[in-house]
């Protein structure tokens, strides 16, 4: 009879230190970072009055239309994330939960994940460069290429880069206006001789591109069904795998003449 009468109590007791430690876990931080949508860069024009490509040693032409770089921006690493931002990211379309090491894969401190990320970046531009010269069968020692692109880091941007280069430059005999007046954006790294590359969070990346303008949005063949996951009204998804597939792909765009991939 005894047991009986004091078991609620225990029970009760016991639940108090349960609850603060439930309460405690729901609150600790978590190994993920919370991304969203970023800032997008028009290649062709100037980033804070400067121009992105600079071309010497080539005639360049005037362009037409954007070709616009897009970027997500994640939380810091010293940001704490709790089990309820994570919850509330997963459940949320302009928002996307990621493993921190997955962003930040170069440690936990801001000045070596910046040193990384410009890193990347200036491995990106060369490759770009290399890539754009080597498509345009023109000689890198005797054309000079300089990308500036302020407060974007990691190799992402790769691929814009080289399409922009083509474009500029084919007023030598490469072809014709490459975005037809349109906003195009797009992602992936690019390889020095023209591979383009996964990179992840296309879907918000996609979002960003509609927010700004664009109209049309390449993206690595291996993530259309990321892409296609949130795929805002109004944008087209064209897959690439190379730089010449990606050219081919906005001239037939341009000129209605040849096929365009879909995802």
């Amino acid at each position: 009879m005894l047991s009986r009468l004091t078991r609620p109590r225990a029970l009760a007791v016991c639940a108090v230190p349960v609850v603060a430690l439930l309460a405690t876990a729901a609150f600790a931080p978590l190994p993920f970072s919370v991304a969203q949508p970023g800032l997008t860069a028009d290649v062709l024009g100037e980033n804070k009055g400067t121009p992105v490509i600079t071309v010497s040693g080539a005639r360049t032409r005037e362009t037409s239309g954007q070709l616009r770089m897009t970027t997500i921006e994640a939380t810091s690493p010293d940001t704490r994330v709790s089990l309820p931002d994570v919850i509330d990211g997963w459940f949320r379309t302009d928002q996307a939960v990621m493993p921190r090491d997955a962003v930040y894969p170069s440690g936990d401190s801001l000045k070596e994940i910046e040193r990384y990320n410009e890193e990347q970046m200036r491995a990106s531009q060369d490759a770009a460069s290399e890539a754009a010269l080597g498509y345009l069968g023109l000689d890198g020692k005797d054309v000079k290429v300089t990308l500036r692109l302020a407060d974007v880091g990691g190799p992402s941007a790769g691929l814009l880069f080289s399409l922009g280069i083509v474009d500029k430059l084919a007023g030598d005999g490469a072809g014709g206006d490459l975005t037809g007046g349109r906003t195009v954006a797009g992602t992936g790294t690019i390889t020095p001789d023209g591979t383009v590359g996964a990179v992840g969070g296309v879907a918000l990346k996609t979002q960003a591109a509609r927010r700004d303008g664009a109209t049309v949005f390449l993206v690595p063949a291996a993530e259309c069904g990321d892409a296609r996951a949130e795929l805002p009204e109004g944008l087209r998804l064209i897959p690439v795998t190379t730089l010449k597939g990606a050219v081919s792909a906005l001239t037939a765009l341009e000129t209605g003449k040849g096929s365009v991939p879909s995802c």
